[in-house]
């Protein structure tokens, strides 16, 4: 069994792919068992939770992105009632990202403050984070670091850093999970990375609709492709598929304490 650790089942395009219960007798054909769908703003958490509750194959994630404006703003009685739901498994997509935002001429303490309440959460209820981090990654370490998220652990969402973030991430208690772009022919030092992350620390995503591995670059990604980033991964480590697919699901159930 394979597990694709971060999707967006909700927001793929029907026209392109089918419907969701296409799409995951899809993923089934490809061995790809478990799914989990991850909402970033409250819009979307009801949206998830239904996923979740219609699909046996499917768990849930909510919270909200960093790329969100900071006028959205949640309490924390809405986190928790939504986060305790028996399906939902973490706290995310969460994070900071300041790439597409001007961190020089506006403060991201916003940012800063839904991170730290998401983890605050996190916590409080004894779920892990998924975390997004984009030009931001040595503040978000540190946030992660300064809120105690060794406690609860997580994720490393779409990992595109370099190892010395990978292991400070992992000293923290997270799994790096890498996306259909440790696929790309030019993601040669993602792919470094990948070689030296240890395997029990390992797990595989799509981030569907988004980011397609080859040898569907370019076209409409689903759970089902997180196959070809695990065959990347064993050719990577010049490991057996078995053995990466076995390993990554392990990880997965053992970090979210799935059967």
């Amino acid at each position: 069994m394979i597990v694709d650790s971060h999707c967006h089942l909700n927001i793929l395009p029907e026209e392109k792919v089918g419907t969701v219960s296409d799409v995951i007798e899809k993923a089934k054909e490809l061995g790809v068992e478990r799914i989990l769908c991850v909402a970033i703003n409250p819009d979307q958490w009801s949206e998830v939770l239904a996923l979740a509750e219609q699909y046996d194959e499917v768990y849930a994630a909510i919270g909200v992105h960093p790329c969100e404006e900071k006028e959205v703003v949640v309490s924390d009685e809405e986190l928790v009632k939504f986060a305790s739901h028996p399906k939902v498994i973490a706290i995310g997509e969460v994070g900071l990202d300041y790439f597409h935002f001007d961190a020089e001429a506006e403060s991201m303490e916003w940012q800063h403050e839904r991170f730290r309440q998401h983890i605050r959460i996190a916590k409080l209820l004894g779920k892990p984070l998924i975390i997004h981090t984009r030009n931001s990654t040595p503040d978000c370490l540190s946030i992660l670091e300064e809120e105690g998220a060794d406690e609860i652990g997580g994720i490393m969402h779409c990992f595109v850093e370099d190892m010395g973030t990978a292991e400070r991430a992992m000293q923290i208690g997270f799994y790096i999970s890498f996306s259909g772009i440790v696929t790309f022919k030019n993601a040669v030092e993602l792919k470094e990375v990948a070689k030296q992350v240890p395997l029990d620390r390992i797990l595989v995503e799509t981030d569907s609709p988004y980011l397609a591995p080859v040898p569907y670059r370019g076209k409409t990604n689903q759970p089902g492709y997180t196959r070809y980033v695990v065959e990347e991964i064993a050719k990577l480590k010049e490991l057996p598929f078995e053995e990466v697919t076995q390993a990554t699901t392990a990880n997965f159930n053992r970090l979210f304490k799935l059967d």
